[in-house]
């Protein structure tokens, strides 16, 4: 059955137009609210959000709605995505919430739900909430609408399991780190988290306004920490995105590193100390064969799944992996944490420069990636896969990569656009391959 609300992320969209309106939360509070009611406790659910302005309405819509079918609601403000992940679990709660449309511009808003392990909700969960959203609400008597109230030592608590990740016979003296929080979720416990642990912090995107998220800054925007790094000469600079699950990586000579390299240094470091289980980790269709072939060289394995952390979660959880992600930056390490979280996986790539003394540039560059080409075709209504030409433009280059490299075409699930990825060992075959899709999906 086709989802109607959910992708691959939560619930996400425009704010004040379809999905994201304050009418919308109030409904997913409720629908959610009344599946989560299990047991005769008394049931509890706790809101995160990131800074964008709409932060505060849709808020006050998820508590309406929670309250209002008999479950108590306890807010902590801005924390990252892993954050209220942790934070349920903890607390015993049935139910995680964060607000927060990730990578997004402010504009756009996102409800990301998490069971009371922690976990993001399995498909089955978010098709019997899609449904009750469409039903009449379950409100429950006045005497029972749960009540409401907000904790303040949220960030501590994060930023204590934070730092608990990283080894404890190490410090981070001596290394001089940018961090970029892109004025999000994490512009108060990353920068802390860093210099509890000793290092000479430089914190860039630690001044949110409410409009400013991920705007020219964070981990889709990397200029602004490349610049950083090389003006304050610093050792290696990390961007959060603006929830703070994901990070990309800059050595000292402004490099992007991306969650490619970054897995391959976790999993190589692990597999040294016997820490790694499985024997290899999860990354999606959109890594690079470059990691695979590393991975192998190493004696390791790299299992696919489909795109999103979710769906790379299910594939370590079904083989017993404990280090999985995307090549956007999404790490997941499961001995730490049920989701993606950057400043964890960040703390692990600071560990290891912290114990080898090589330089960022020397450290994080793991192997050389095959040409790999992803762009991305903005639609506005329609079905432009199921075209003839377009099929056909997909075929034809299929045969031009004749088996010597791959093509991934596939629609987001958090935004209207289409992905169209080419990767193999001629680099003006891929660029050709992926500019002739794109033309087509573009004319159709």
């Amino acid at each position: 059955m086709a989802r109607k609300y959910f992708g691959t992320d939560g619930i996400r969209g425009r704010t004040n137009e379809k999905l994201m309106t304050a009418e919308m939360a109030q409904r997913v509070g409720q629908a959610a609210g009344a599946h989560f009611l299990r047991g005769d406790h008394r049931h509890r659910v706790l809101i995160g959000k990131d800074t964008r302005l709409s932060g505060y309405m849709m808020e006050s819509a998820l508590v309406s709605g929670f309250t209002s079918v008999g479950m108590d609601v306890v807010m902590v403000g801005p924390v990252p995505t892993p954050a209220v992940a942790m934070l349920a679990r903890s607390m015993r709660a049935d139910l995680g919430v964060m607000i927060s449309a990730s990578h997004n511009k402010y504009l756009d808003n996102g409800i990301k739900l998490f069971g009371p392990d922690g976990y993001k909700l399995s498909d089955q969960d978010e098709m019997a909430i899609e449904a009750m959203i469409d039903a009449p609400p379950k409100l429950v008597p006045a005497s029972e609408i749960g009540r409401a109230k907000r904790i303040e030592d949220a960030r501590g608590r994060y930023i204590h399991a934070a730092k608990s990740t990283f080894p404890e016979h190490l410090r981070l003296d001596g290394l001089r780190v940018v961090i970029d929080c892109a004025n999000g979720a994490a512009y108060q416990v990353a920068p802390e988290a860093l210099w509890e642990l000793g290092a000479d912090v430089v914190a860039i995107g630690v001044n949110p306004n409410g409009t400013n998220i991920n705007e020219n800054c964070g981990s889709t925007a990397p200029q602004l920490l490349q610049k950083t790094v090389i003006e304050t000469r610093a050792d290696i600079g990390i961007a959060l995105d603006g929830d703070a699950d994901r990070l990309i990586v800059v050595d000292e000579a402004g490099q992007v590193v991306d969650g490619d390299q970054l897995m391959a240094l976790i999993a190589c470091s692990w597999a040294k100390r016997g820490a790694l289980r499985g024997k290899g980790i999860v990354a999606t269709v959109m890594s690079n064969l470059g990691l695979e072939r590393h991975l192998g060289a190493c004696g390791l394995s790299l299992i696919r799944s489909q795109v999103g952390d979710r769906y790379v979660l299910e594939e370590m959880r079904k083989g017993g992996y404990n280090v999985g992600g995307e090549q956007s930056g999404h790490i997941i390490l499961s001995d730490y944490a049920t989701t993606g979280d950057g400043l964890v996986a960040g703390l692990q790539v600071l560990a290891a420069l912290a114990v080898n003394e090589k330089p960022a540039s020397e450290l994080l560059h793991q192997f050389d990636p095959l040409p790999q080409l992803l762009k991305n075709v903005r639609f506005t209504g329609g079905a432009p896969l199921e075209h003839d030409k377009v099929k056909s433009a997909i075929a034809a280059g299929e045969v031009r990569l004749n088996g010597a490299g791959r093509l991934l075409i596939r629609k987001s699930g958090t935004e209207p656009v289409i992905r169209v990825m080419a990767e193999g060992e001629d680099e003006g075959l891929v660029s050709q391959v992926v500019d002739d899709i794109c033309a087509a999906i573009e004319a159709a």
